[in-house]
């Protein structure tokens, strides 16, 4: 019934959104709600619904699979990402219940579990940006790396060794999936490691360049052990959320006063930017920043 009607509507005008398709088939209060935008990983797409949607879920998916027509799955993400492996709650609602897929970024191929691993396509930008940044022969610690988006990014267009380190062992499996992918692309190499960064930091003493941090919910907490890796001086690459009226310096703030109280100093803010809005005031932001320790 509902495949029916909705594409009724399609024969009868051009659509330009899944939105448009939805006017006088669900409540007018319910079209205000509608998200702008969502995610698409692979032929799964997922869209944040808050639950005065939820009864009208069905609807929304059938309206994406009739404008996406690449996409055969489609979850409804509820609440917020929790817990150490960062997993979004989701809601199968329309199409076929796909939990594993692979997604094409700038020519590189990743293998996601949607339902266990963290991915953000909208961080395509930023893993080509930092692998653009990375130097030939740099050694970089990628210390919550997921499926390898970071790393093998990294790996593709220098001749870097990249430790891609990341607690979830479903992450870490396709991780070891995606290396082998994009083997014949690799310049470098990825080094996966299953286990917690902050162990890993104790191994792995004084040998990075470069670390990548990226842990918006929480990177204060693991900055001692990001400076660890480095020997003396480097970069590194923090994300986190923070609220508005000014989220980058209010970050920054909390960084220089850590580092500060561990013995290092902020040389130089190489790059600061709002990566995208979380929600109405809260901001993900990124901060490059060379550190050095004080003699």
């Amino acid at each position: 019934m509902i495949e029916t009607v909705i594409g009724f509507i399609v024969n009868m005008q051009h659509h330009r959104s899944y939105r448009d398709l939805l006017v006088g088939l669900i409540p007018k209060e319910d079209l205000s709600r509608l998200p702008r935008s969502f995610d698409i990983i692979g032929e799964v797409a997922i869209i944040q619904l808050p639950e005065q949607l939820l009864k009208v879920s069905k609807y929304i998916g059938e309206a994406i699979l009739k404008i996406h027509k690449n996409v055969k799955c489609v979850y409804a993400k509820v609440g917020t990402i929790k817990g150490k492996f960062r997993l979004p709650h989701l809601l199968h609602i329309a199409g076929e219940q796909i939990e594993l897929t692979t997604h094409k970024e700038y020519g590189l191929s990743f293998l996601v579990d949607v339902k266990r691993c963290y991915f953000s396509p909208r961080l395509a930008n930023e893993h080509r940006r930092i692998a653009l940044l990375a130097k030939d022969g740099e050694y970089v610690i990628d210390m919550f790396s997921g499926v390898g988006p970071f790393a093998i990014h990294i790996a593709s267009v220098r001749k870097a060794l990249v430790y891609a380190i990341d607690i979830n062992p479903y992450a870490y499996r396709c991780l070891i999936k995606n290396i082998r992918l994009n083997k014949r692309k690799l310049k470098g190499a990825v080094v996966p490691i299953c286990s917690d960064s902050r162990v890993v930091a104790e191994y792995l003493r004084g040998i990075a360049n470069r670390v990548i941090m990226n842990f918006p919910d929480d990177p204060y907490s693991f900055l001692e052990h990001a400076l660890l890796f480095l020997n003396d001086e480097g970069v590194i690459h923090v994300y986190s959320f923070e609220n508005e009226p000014d989220p980058i310096a209010l970050s920054l703030s909390k960084i220089r006063s850590k580092l500060t109280s561990l013995g290092w100093d902020i040389i130089d803010v190489l790059y600061s930017r709002i990566v995208k809005e979380v929600s109405p005031k809260r901001r993900y932001i990124v901060l490059d920043l060379y550190v050095k320790r004080k003699r």
